[in-house]
């Protein structure tokens, strides 16, 4: 986007406050339940604009502008704050000064997209008041539910975000109905067999053959009992076990990750995953033991608010430049864990840079183009008026994500 773009959609000003604080969050970046600096230069931001806040779940920020009058309910705007462990290669001037940490994830980004639409809606407040979250933790993927259990959707009507996103370019927005993120629910199985010596196989029960027999089992499931038309993922990513060349593992360890964008097939796939281990237990006299960690569940659309995110699209970029997900995303997002308690949507920011395609999120290059932090503020500015003035006269919001 060129300049003349940009403050079309924010004024200069402000978009120039948003590039420097995203450019500090960026030299400075910080770990999920970490981010100490980072929720102290958005807190100090706040100060100077004049907004009253709270923090929460350690490093959170929950904040409350005023609306044009105070209805009983709110509309929420999230951002989130931590970085990865990952060391930087960007070349960037503002390169992170903390050896082995980055924002590679955009996160530094989301929070000043923030700040720049709090910024606004105090210029034009809209029909209700705005719930502003700052998060922490969203890479941990625990942060939303702390954020929740401290309240920040208290008095809440619906909640709306976004994530910065390279694979589209900049000044466009990506609306898309139905599941956008998958769960993320994590599992650990244990063999317990019997060590033995390596020259006499017999008197041992081998934790590797058993290992090897589940890791190649579970691929199964997906591929044999799950309807194609239902993304889903099995991912076997640590196998431990073993002591010495020439001694049978008596234990060892999976460990990996369950995806799925559908509900009832999450549920499938960890009855599927227990039963599978069980049977390969019998057929081996292992002990087998399964943990699954039911982490965030799928992130999903509701298609009535996927028509209210894009009527406010609508208000900042042209019809051409509100795009869909062009590939099914099996990623995360605890962003869905707001929408187990309250309506909302969660759509994407066109962030591409020239030359840096190939660069995903969590890569030590990553970099997203910073227009794409007006285009992102001023969707959040005309979706809580959108959504404000429906609070305002009374309509009650579907229930999406679960």
């Amino acid at each position: 986007m060129r300049t003349e773009e940009i403050t079309k959609v924010v004024p200069q000003g402000v978009f120039a406050r948003m590039v420097a604080l995203r450019r500090d969050l960026h030299r400075h970046p910080e770990l999920s339940w970490q981010e100490e600096r980072t929720s102290r230069r958005i807190r100090e931001h706040l100060d100077e604009l004049g907004i009253p806040y709270r923090q929460a779940a350690g490093h959170g920020i929950i904040a409350d502008l005023p609306g044009q009058t105070e209805g009983p309910k709110k509309i929420a705007l999230r951002g989130d704050m931590d970085a990865l462990p990952v060391t930087e290669r960007t070349g960037l001037e503002f390169a992170s000064e903390r050896e082995g940490l980055m924002h590679a994830c955009g996160h530094d980004g989301h929070s000043s997209i923030l700040l720049g639409a709090a910024e606004m809606l105090l210029e034009r407040p809209p029909p209700v008041g705005v719930r502003l979250i700052w998060q922490p933790a969203e890479e941990t993927a625990d942060g939303a539910q702390a954020m929740v259990d401290h309240g920040a959707l208290d008095g809440v009507a619906a909640i709306f975000g976004g994530h910065l996103d390279r694979h589209y370019p900049p000044g466009t927005l990506v609306i898309t109905p139905g599941a956008v993120n998958a769960s993320t629910d994590l599992f650990t199985i244990d063999i317990q067999g019997q060590q033995g010596h390596g020259a006499r196989p017999h008197e041992a029960l081998d934790a590797v053959v058993v290992g090897s027999l589940l890791v190649t089992s579970l691929q199964t499931i997906v591929s044999r009992e799950v309807d194609p038309a239902h993304p889903s993922v099995i991912s076997v990513g640590s196998f431990h076990a073993g002591s010495a060349p020439n001694v049978i593992a008596g234990e060892a360890t999976l460990s990996g990750t369950i995806r799925s964008q559908d509900p009832a097939v999450r549920d499938h796939l960890h009855r599927s995953l227990r039963r599978i281990a069980e049977a390969v237990g019998i057929l081996h006299q292992a002990s087998i033991t399964v943990d699954i960690d039911r982490r965030t569940p799928p992130l999903i659309n509701h298609p009535w608010m996927v028509q209210l995110a894009r009527k406010a699209a609508r208000r900042v970029v042209d019809e051409e430049q509100i795009l869909e997900l062009h590939t099914v995303n099996m990623g995360g997002e605890d962003f869905a864990c707001y929408l187990n308690h309250v309506p909302g949507g969660y759509i994407r920011y066109g962030a591409q840079v020239p030359g840096r395609e190939s660069y995903p999120a969590h890569s030590s290059r990553f970099d997203f183009h910073e227009s794409a932090m007006a285009t992102g503020a001023a969707w959040l500015v005309q979706i809580a008026h959108l959504a404000g003035q429906q609070v305002a006269d009374g309509v009650t919001f579907p229930q999406g994500g679960r």
